[in-house]
């Protein structure tokens, strides 16, 4: 059993960092999957396997992008940087550069491309003052905006001094949980948990943000389109979930709520599951457990949902909790 004090200081740690994420500014270490692709033909490669439009790319730019199958489902949601005129620098989630490279490989018959999984050092800062924290020069600056989350990732060789030369010393940094709520509340979607296997981009709400619809044709195309053209109407939507913390003997608090990770999620009357629950962090802001989900359309948030809880040890429990908009509103 964790011991009271550790679960305070625990507390108090990540109550700090999630404050200084979205109230001043905080840096977060995170597995970051970062590969070079660059050869004569890079640029006509990508642009024929990737939803972005990289043409359009200027060298210092850089794009939000998918990969997806040729049935048009997503198989990995990755950042793209143009370095120079036949090079660029992509970055995914941490462990899914190997699938990235090998969707990557799949198409790469005969092309003049390489791509090299690179030993870069990747900081993630986010806040209205994350500029001022900034005080290294790493290879690249990339600025971040999502759902009102902004910042700056710093990706590059790291330095023997580490993270020292990239930010302030009085930087806060926020634990992966402080950062996993702010993400959760934002509504950001990551490789291997809202984005697996059969996901379809518009689910996600992606699309704005991924896929051009002027560049031509590339991988997957079809599917997309397909939808754009008729309103991006699918049968479930990414939603943020508030779960009403338990009582009695197995409450929830800031050590437990990972145990309701894929928890089933139905009607209030339980007769009808709707989806499951991807992601999951204690919310500081709200009090309570944050999680994503992609429901079906039948639920139309603000709606009342039960969760279906099996902590540790016998026994199931039904939560109360409500499918929300994305992104949350957070006090």
């Amino acid at each position: 059993m964790t011991d009271p004090r550790d679960r305070a200081a625990l507390s108090d740690d990540v109550t700090a960092g999630y404050r200084a994420l979205r109230t001043s500014a905080a840096v977060a270490l995170l597995p970051r999957d970062i590969v070079r692709a660059h050869g004569p033909d890079a640029l006509t490669y990508l642009q024929g396997q990737c939803s972005q439009d990289l043409e359009s790319l200027e060298v210092g730019d850089t794009a939000e992008s998918l990969l997806l199958s040729p049935q048009g489902k997503v198989e990995v949601y990755l950042r793209m940087t143009r370095t120079d005129t036949d090079a660029f620098v992509l970055d995914t989630d941490g462990g899914f550069g190997p699938v990235m490279v090998a969707r990557l490989e799949r198409f790469r018959l005969r092309t003049k491309v390489e791509f090299e999984l690179l030993e870069w050092g990747y900081a993630s800062v986010r806040g209205p003052l994350a500029g001022a924290i900034v005080t290294g020069a790493p290879e690249l600056v990339l600025p971040v905006s999502f759902a009102g989350l902004s910042g700056l990732d710093l990706l590059g060789p790291l330095p023997a001094d580490g993270l020292r030369a990239w930010v302030a010393d009085q930087a806060v940094r926020a634990p992966t949980v402080a950062w996993e709520a702010v993400r959760i509340e934002a509504g950001v979607p990551v490789n291997g948990r809202e984005l697996r296997e059969g996901t379809i981009a518009a689910e996600v709400g992606l699309v704005e943000r991924t896929v051009s619809f002027t560049k031509g044709c590339f991988t997957g195309q079809e599917l997309v389109a397909r939808l754009d053209s008729r309103g991006s109407k699918v049968a479930r939507h990414l939603r943020g979930v508030v779960v009403t913390p338990a009582g009695g003997d197995r409450p929830l608090d800031p050590t437990s709520v990972g145990s309701l990770v894929d928890g089933p999620v139905t009607t209030t009357d339980g007769h009808h599951e709707v989806g499951h629950l991807t992601s999951v962090a204690w919310s500081p802001g709200l009090g309570a457990p944050v999680a994503l989900a992609t429901l079906h359309r039948r639920i139309e948030p603000p709606e009342a949902v039960t969760v279906v809880w099996a902590p540790p040890g016998d026994g199931v429990e039904h939560l109360a909790a409500e499918a929300r908009v994305l992104p949350l509103d957070v006090p």
